[in-house]
């Protein structure tokens, strides 16, 4: 009876073990490779099909013809303002500063598509030169889809028992990058959504009593971008450590490098501002919602 019992509990075991370590090497091979594209942004994110014909092909259609009909209501505004003034003894700003300013930033918001642009493409190659810096010193490639030949070195076994130390580490991991895939995927539609408003964002600074809406999204899109170098800079460390199965110390190094990449967004948000992209965060507001 003992002898059934144990082979019962010996099975259950492996067969928990066996699903899990099975969920592992999927992540294991697909994660990683989609935590590069969607961490790593050019401004291909721009070439997107439905992206491109929600824009509009010209200043005729899309979101371009939207600003441009705003333009006409930022003139009406300030032509009453400025009548209201002269009666209510309100200090306004005056006519020439206004067409001046107005000519300017409706210029901006026509080649704003082109601006940000030009802003992803800068800002992809300040990450990619950090991570050629590593690659000339490391020599190694320095992304995702090689991070996983180098957390694996801290494994005794590529299937480690989950109920043993390594196998609680490898889920950690495995866990931290799903979080990491979730946090980002909201960057990269967050992102998205700030670009479709970048013509908006540049027509508010027409009038300085809507300037602050650009100074908000400015932070939120700075931040959203500068996250993409503070990632290169952090795997460049992952990839500086010696990681050893039989050495605690890099482990431990390990699970901090891993925390800090789920919290990395936390970090810039408290540098420059900005909105936050934390999965966790966000899934425990929503949480306190619905309660």
């Amino acid at each position: 009876m003992e002898h059934s019992q144990t082979e019962i509990t010996q099975t259950i075991f492996n067969t928990i073990n066996s699903l899990i370590s099975s969920l592992f090497s999927s992540i294991d091979t697909s994660v990683y490779d989609i935590l590069d594209k969607i961490v790593f942004i050019d401004k291909k994110l721009l070439d997107d099909n439905f992206l491109l014909s929600f824009l509009g092909t010209s200043n005729s259609n899309g979101i371009i013809l939207l600003s441009n009909s705003l333009i006409i209501g930022f003139i009406i505004f300030y032509i009453i303002r400025y009548a209201c003034s002269h009666f209510m003894g309100n200090q306004v700003e005056r006519p020439f500063q206004f067409v001046f300013r107005l000519i300017v930033f409706a210029i901006l918001s026509n080649c704003s598509y082109f601006i940000m642009g030009e802003f992803l493409h800068i800002n992809y190659l300040i990450s990619e030169a950090i991570k050629a810096l590593g690659e000339g010193i490391l020599n190694c490639d320095i992304s995702f889809s090689q991070l996983i030949l180098k957390l694996n070195e801290i494994m005794s076994d590529s299937n480690p028992n989950i109920f043993s130390i390594d196998g609680l580490l490898k889920g950690f991991i495995s866990i931290s990058l799903l979080n990491l895939l979730f946090t980002y995927s909201l960057r990269y539609v967050v992102l998205k959504v700030f670009i479709l408003i970048t013509p908006f964002a540049f027509l508010t600074l027409i009038n300085s009593s809507t300037s602050w809406f650009f100074k908000a999204y400015f932070k939120s899109i700075l931040s959203l971008l500068l996250l993409q170098s503070f990632i290169s800079i952090v795997l460049l460390i992952m990839f500086s450590i010696n990681y050893s199965s039989s050495d605690l110390f890099s482990k431990i190094i390990c699970i901090g490098s891993l925390y800090t990449l789920t919290k990395a967004n936390s970090y810039i948000k408290e540098l420059v501002g900005g909105i936050s992209t934390e999965f966790t965060t966000n899934f425990n507001t929503f949480r306190n919602i619905i309660k």
